[in-house]
């Protein structure tokens, strides 16, 4: 898993609050602000979870939760770097 691999270095209390949001949709709750917001910008129905570390995530079909891209944000924007990555495997898992 790709976004594993991403979010192994950052500290341990970030991981431990990424994975937490990733169970609370795995189990079919709802973020919402300032917890994640959209990413229209990557494509419709994709948010980010929020904070100096994101990961994007996208919400498909039977509540599948596919994690799409994690990296700490360091400028006021997310790089087109981020959003072209994130996009790129959000086309993956799209039929």
């Amino acid at each position: 898993m790709r976004v594993a691999r991403e979010i192994e270095p950052f500290p341990e209390d970030i991981r431990s609050d990424l994975a937490d949001a990733l169970a609370r949709l795995d189990a079919s709750l709802h973020l919402s602000m300032p917890l994640s917001r959209p990413m229209p910008d990557i494509g419709v129905g994709l948010k980010a979870r929020s904070g100096a570390y994101r990961i994007v995530y996208a919400l498909v079909a039977q509540g599948t939760v596919h994690a799409l891209h994690a990296f700490k944000k360091t400028t006021q924007s997310t790089s087109a770097r981020n959003l072209v990555l994130a996009w790129k495997r959000l086309k993956e898992i799209q039929p």
